[in-house]
């Protein structure tokens, strides 16, 4: 498997820039730098942004490899996309921007066949941010391609959000393995809350505590091995409104 300084290597000499050429366009103090990731002694750090605009890929495919990676995340199509993808940035020289789009929720189990989200005020179609945007304010995720926009629906999360905020989840987390923020289903009605582990008094394993902010919607527990309870995401970031 290649490593990321095999990667970035082979990228460099593709396009016949030298480890010094390479440091001074993206910035860096010298071409030791350039090296000792290319030997993988030291990652990309703030440095991924500037390095993949200079050798023509993305942040992603620099740090990350695989087939997935490579596939170009450029999509010219008029139509909202079903998944993140690219647009020009109106900077020139720069990067191009992300454009993360609405989770699709025609994946649900209602009679339409579509996730039902109990009194959503309307939907944010997309966010559109650059690739620096993402690394300094969601620092981690599962990848870029499961990251998606959810609207803020119900009054049970008040006040950590309110219905119609955006809500930005990551589709890549499956499971609760820690307490967080969880986007899921039970049946084909979609939730937005936080869920802690706890442990059984009759066994050695566990349930899960599902937890409102507004004190009116008492918790309740539920097994994570139920067939009607499926996580879809995990909520990383929340733009929370106020209305003057």
């Amino acid at each position: 498997m290649e490593t990321i300084g095999e990667r970035l290597k082979r990228l460099r000499e593709g396009k016949s820039i030298s480890q010094g050429e390479l440091a001074k366009r993206a910035g860096l103090k010298s071409q030791g730098a350039i090296g000792n990731i290319e030997r993988d002694m030291r990652g990309y750090g703030a440095s991924v942004v500037n390095i993949a605009r200079e050798l023509g890929t993305t942040p992603e495919y620099l740090q990350m490899g695989g087939r997935a990676a490579q596939e170009p995340l450029m999509n010219t199509d008029p139509n909202p996309a079903p998944a993140p993808h690219e647009a020009p940035s109106d900077s020139p020289g720069s990067l191009p921007d992300l454009v993360i789009t609405e989770f699709d929720t025609g994946g649900g189990m209602d009679t339409t066949g579509r996730l039902l989200l109990d009194d959503q005020p309307g939907i944010i179609k997309s966010w559109r941010v650059s690739h620096e945007w993402l690394r300094l304010n969601v620092p981690i995720h599962s990848g870029v391609r499961n990251l998606c926009i959810v609207t803020g629906f119900g009054p049970s999360m008040r006040p950590m959000f309110n219905p119609g905020d955006p809500l930005l989840v990551d589709t890549g987390v499956k499971t609760v393995n820690h307490e967080g923020v969880y986007f899921f289903r039970v049946g084909d009605e979609g939730y937005i809350k936080l869920i802690q582990r706890v442990p059984e008094f009759d066994g050695p394993g566990f349930c899960l505590r599902i937890i409102s902010k507004n004190p009116d919607f008492p918790p309740y527990d539920i097994s994570p091995k139920s067939p009607h309870f499926e996580v879809l995401g995990k909520v990383l970031t929340v733009w929370r409104s106020e209305q003057y």
